[in-house]
Order: C-alpha cells, then sequence, then structure tokens
C-alpha cells in the first residue's frame, strides 16, 4: 500500500477546502481537488490520489516516493 501526503487548506478565494499532495507536486504532477467540507475534500482528495497511481502506473513510470515521519521513539 502506498502512503502519500494531502493537505488540506481552506480557501476564502473558492470558499472551499482545496486538496494538494506533496509528493506529486515535488515529482512535476500538478494536481488538485476540493470539497465543500472537510469530509468531502478527504473522499475528493482520496479518489484523486488513487486516480494519480492509476495513471502513474498505467504509463509505466514509477511512483513518487511517499513522504514518512521517522519515529522519535526508538
Amino acid at each position: 500500500m502506498n502512503h502519500y501526503s494531502m493537505l488540506i487548506a481552506w480557501s476564502n478565494e473558492d470558499q472551499a477546502y482545496i486538496v494538494s499532495f506533496p509528493e506529486w507536486e515535488a515529482a512535476g504532477n500538478i494536481a488538485h481537488t476540493y470539497g465543500a467540507t472537510y469530509a468531502e475534500a478527504i473522499k475528493a482528495g482520496e479518489d484523486m490520489l488513487a486516480f494519480l497511481i492509476d495513471a502513474q502506473q498505467a504509463s509505466g513510470e514509477p511512483l513518487p516516493a511517499p513522504r514518512l515521519f521517522a519515529s522519535a521513539h526508538p
């Protein structure tokens, strides 16, 4: 299973929660989605992430490396 980041932030201009994908943007794949509520943004983000993974795999390109938090506990 791939573990990717989703950044969800409120946009006053759009009056919606905007979702971005840091690992994908760092790899040059700019993609955003949105939701009127936080829950809708999460669902839209999950759907977009599935699309990004499927499209990348279909093109034969490697997936970007997920950013993982290092454990603070040994």
